[in-house]
């Protein structure tokens, strides 16, 4: 008989896991909705030809394709193998799993924006692949949960999006994290001002990788890529840069005199800074990290990562603005968007290793019904239905066995009160409440106990 298993980068969610996973969601949904998003879902699978183009070569070659149904090698001749393995994919596969949410959002907005009102605020929670290698903290398959404003070019969103960060993560009670923050026009300026003007893909691509590999290995990558050997030593004071807000802002405007997307990167940043001023709020948490450049390539504009400190997980979430998205559908008027992504899988592992999850986060039942026999087992149902009238999360043991068997099981479950029903009690109408941490015990009416337990 063949061992069950699981693929590689996938994983079961027991009770306990789920219990806690919710306690996460439900904090970043919470704040959507407080900050006006609307919630929406799309497909699993989208047509190949809506997701390919979209997150550059590495990100096309990490998609889960989706072999057509029936005899999918019909239309395959000895040429195409030949070939190689591009001119095969189109006539085997026609769907792929989604990558991100991002890409479908754009999708949905092309195709319903006669029904849409613009700025249109959604949010997402949805599962997404990824063909990547299994290590701690990458999945192939984990939650993202998306928020994304389309319609308006206002730095106010990017504001918001540094506030809802921190409202998800004051929930979460994680308090050591910093939400790096910078620039696709600066990069792009970047790579005008060190002589490489066009090139700020692969920039993007190689220096995306800078916390992974370090600046020696990224060197060669860039030279590999075809940058100059002095237009890479150009950048080393950006690598080596140590300073606060004001000077890096400072620093940059010098180092990018020279080219106008780039200053005006530098002025969009300022923007949201002085915007955050205005709303009262302060910039703790935010770090300017010239060198972030988030490896995807469809932003344009502002672009989010954060991690929190001090832990073994990477990135917790990240995002940014993206202007031409909507284009690759069809849409020809401008369509800017900016939004942001929590990685929920990465921060349940990040409160696991910090011990964060509360006790309560996993409490389902808060009173098991026991009984000694039928008589009081009848009893019973006719409490369990009271309790749960009252918004109580109350379940009857459903079998007939001992009480410390019914006892060990409330325990077990980590139900915190257990709702004795025996002869004495069925005559006076009456519970014995009896509250498992403690070892308390009290006959009460329905009516009291159901007060003690809300």
């Amino acid at each position: 008989m063949q061992k069950p298993s699981l693929p590689k980068g996938t994983r079961d969610f027991g009770t306990i896991q789920m219990a806690r996973r919710n306690y996460i969601l439900d904090s970043i949904k919470g704040t959507f909705q407080l900050f006006g998003f609307n919630q929406i879902e799309t497909p699993a699978m989208e047509n190949l030809n809506t997701l390919t183009g979209k997150y550059g070569d590495e990100g096309d070659q990490l998609l889960f394709k989706v072999l057509n149904s029936g005899d999918y090698l019909k239309n395959v001749s000895e040429e195409d193998l030949q070939n190689g393995y591009k001119q095969t994919l189109t006539k085997v596969s026609e769907k792929g799993l989604r990558y991100d949410l991002t890409v479908p959002f754009a999708r949905f907005v092309v195709m319903n924006r006669n029904d849409l009102t613009f700025p249109f605020k959604r949010f997402q929670i949805q599962p997404v692949w990824r063909a990547d290698r299994p290590q701690k903290g990458r999945y192939r398959e984990f939650y993202q949960c998306d928020a994304d404003v389309v319609g308006t070019d206002s730095l106010l969103c990017e504001a918001e999006i540094v506030l809802m960060i921190r409202s998800v993560f004051e929930k979460l009670k994680l308090n050591d994290y910093s939400i790096k923050l910078n620039n696709r026009k600066i990069l792009t300026g970047i790579s005008e001002a060190i002589g490489e003007a066009g090139k700020e893909g692969p920039l993007c691509v190689a220096i995306d990788k800078l916390d992974k590999i370090g600046w020696e290995k990224v060197k060669e990558e860039l030279s590999d890529r075809g940058f100059a050997d002095d237009s890479i030593e150009k950048l080393v004071p950006l690598v080596k840069l140590e300073a606060d807000q004001a000077g890096k802002l400072s620093f940059l405007k010098e180092f990018l005199a020279t080219s106008e997307v780039g200053l005006q990167g530098v002025t969009e940043l300022e923007e949201v800074f002085q915007i955050l001023t205005d709303m009262g709020e302060n910039l703790d948490f935010v770090d300017l990290d010239i060198m972030l450049a988030r490896g995807l390539s469809y932003y344009t504009g502002a672009i989010f990562e954060v991690k929190v400190n001090h832990v073994s997980i990477g990135s917790v979430s990240g995002g940014g603005r993206y202007d031409n998205l909507t284009e690759n559908f069809g849409l020809k008027e401008k369509m800017s968007g900016v939004g942001f992504s929590f990685g929920v899988d990465r921060l349940y592992d990040v409160l696991e290793e910090l011990s964060l999850f509360p006790d309560d986060s996993i409490q389902s039942t808060k009173v098991l019904l026991t009984h000694f026999d039928d008589k009081a087992f009848v009893y019973a149902l006719g409490l369990m239905k009271k309790f749960r009238a009252a918004g109580i999360k109350a379940e009857l043991y459903p079998d007939l066995t001992k009480m410390k068997k019914q006892l060990d099981f409330a325990s077990k479950k980590a139900i915190p009160f257990v709702g004795i029903c025996g002869d004495s009690e069925i005559d006076a109408n009456v519970i014995a409440l009896k509250n498992l941490e403690t070892g308390a015990q009290e006959s009460v009416s329905i009516e009291v106990a159901i007060e003690r337990l809300k």
